[in-house]
């Protein structure tokens, strides 16, 4: 009996070590997509793009998470240069530099 639980506590101690080959597939599959196979399962079951190594960098587990921050600033072309501001420019006649529909094809 004191054989078994001494092999139960070696296995517990290696962890997923314990299977062979496991820890080299982890160790290829971070280092060719910057993620776990864990974040890999994860990822498919959300729809996000979920990595560990994302939380190491300080940012959000998944991409998606992240919060975007819009801000408000207007820009307007003017002689020789670009013009911004943090509220509408109240001259009507002037086009925003950020805003390009007449750009897209139709």
């Amino acid at each position: 009996m004191r054989v078994y639980a001494v092999l139960a506590f070696v296995i517990v101690l290696g962890g997923c070590a314990a299977i062979p080959g496991y820890a080299q597939v982890e160790g290829a599959m971070v280092i060719s997509t910057d993620k776990t196979m864990s974040d890999h399962v994860i990822s498919l079951t959300s729809g996000k793009n979920c990595s560990t190594l994302r939380t190491e960098n300080d940012l959000t587990y998944c991409e998606e998470d992240e919060p975007k921050i819009k801000q408000n600033i207007y820009c307007y072309k003017t002689l020789a240069t670009v013009t911004c501001y943090d509220r509408p420019d109240p001259n009507p006649g002037r086009r925003r530099m950020d805003l390009n529909e007449h750009n897209l094809a139709k």
